[in-house]
């Protein structure tokens, strides 16, 4: 299998040099058009720019579509770029229910059907690595290509043994008397993700920090980010379910870790449910690969989606 390393390498460090240190969130380029669409029960706050094949972004938690504006920028021009804020998150509705992966990979197919996209690309993060399985599972004829960063998938490839990670403690704690201990100190409770899985915690800036906690405060939103992980074990029932089936995605997959968070782990995830995997490692990244290695990660994404 490729590896994109030594590319990335060399695009970070031009990119680096040419780059001034942020003082706010990065936007979106200004003919990026915003819109609420109505699909599958629910409300969901959706970014669009470019023209050319589609590709979607899906963002995970601790984080929004937002995530996304770096990599948008560089797609734009030979992509039409489509950037949900999922259910529960950013500025998309929070129903009560949902939040199981199949029924979001519903979710974004709706979208889909509502700008009239038949075919796509999926570049995707954390919990938008589980929604984006559930899509092409779903569509697998319609996905054109599949880049995953940094997170497993519920079910798939060694689950049981990245359950035991005791870094991963969050993916039990959740309920009523978790929310009551949360609210109005949910810069508190993000800090921790951002601290303990980033290489180094100041590469998440401050402005980032600011921004999502915000977001993260809107009623509703912290019930909605619990229940995206108490939805795991739903989750693994349906993917285990299709894997056995017989079931492999057959698309090209680029299957991209931080080098000091899931590394080459990523690809051994993939290869349990694709055919066609590509390794990818991020050097001194953690897990916030947009935010910890901008350049590299969007250098290794876009080769990926450029290549024929």
């Amino acid at each position: 299998m490729r590896h994109f390393t030594a590319l990335t390498v060399a695009v970070a460090a031009a990119l680096t040099l040419a780059s001034p240190a942020r003082a706010e969130v990065l936007p979106f380029p200004a003919a990026f058009k915003t819109q609420t669409v109505e699909t599958n029960g629910t409300k969901l706050f959706v970014r669009v720019g470019g023209q050319g094949p589609a590709v979607v972004l899906l963002h995970g938690y601790g984080e929004t579509g937002d995530m996304w504006a770096p990599l948008a920028a560089a797609l734009m021009r030979e992509h039409t770029v489509i950037v949900p804020d999922l259910r529960g998150m950013g500025l998309s509705d929070h129903p009560a229910t949902g939040y199981d992966k199949v029924t979001q990979g519903r979710d974004i197919a709706g979208i889909l059907a509502t700008l009239h996209v038949d075919r796509y690309a999926l570049v995707t993060h954390d919990i938008g690595n589980m929604v984006g399985f559930a899509l092409a599972t779903q569509q697998p004829d319609r996905v054109t290509k599949f880049a995953l960063l940094d997170a497993p998938v519920p079910g798939v490839g060694p689950w049981e043994e990245i359950l035991k990670n005791p870094l991963l403690w969050h993916f039990r704690f959740g309920g009523p008397d978790m929310e009551r201990l949360v609210a109005g100190r949910e810069r508190i409770y993000l800090d921790r993700f951002w601290n303990e899985f980033s290489a180094d915690p100041k590469r998440f800036d401050e402005a980032s920090r600011q921004h999502y906690a915000k977001l993260y405060a809107l009623p509703g939103a912290m019930h909605s980010g619990f229940a995206q992980f108490a939805a795991f074990d739903q989750d693994a029932v349906d993917n285990r379910a299709w894997l056995a089936g017989g079931h492999k995605l057959t698309m090209p997959v680029l299957a991209i870790g931080g080098a000091k968070s899931f590394g080459p782990t990523m690809a051994a995830v993939m290869r349990s449910a694709a055919s066609n995997v590509t390794e990818g490692v991020i050097p001194d990244s953690g897990h916030w690969l947009m935010e910890e290695q901008p350049a590299a990660t969007v250098a290794m994404v876009k080769g990926f989606l450029d290549a024929k």
